[in-house]
């Protein structure tokens, strides 16, 4: 399941640089995660980085994108198999 940032957000700027997947950008008013590149930090970290320096814990998991920890894992190797391509 990937993750989604609530209009709680404070536009800290601490989500973006902790992504490993680069998932999160500014979008019109608060950051977005892009569902696509979100593996909930699966392949890279026990936790999500974002959720995890959120000083104000607007970024649950989003019902709209329900992943299994297969499923993230296998997102996670097509992101990295595409980058080492690059």
């Amino acid at each position: 399941m990937a993750l989604l940032i609530t209009s709680d957000c404070i536009n800290c700027d601490v989500c973006e640089p902790v992504c490993p997947n680069q998932a999160i950008s500014m979008g019109p008013s608060i950051y977005q995660i892009d569902p696509q590149r979100c593996t909930e930090c699966v392949g890279h970290f026990e936790e999500a980085q974002c959720v995890t320096v959120c000083p104000v814990a607007c970024i649950p998991k989003d019902p709209a994108h329900v992943e299994s920890e297969s499923e993230l894992l296998a997102k996670y190797q097509a992101l990295t198999a595409a980058t080492q391509a690059d």
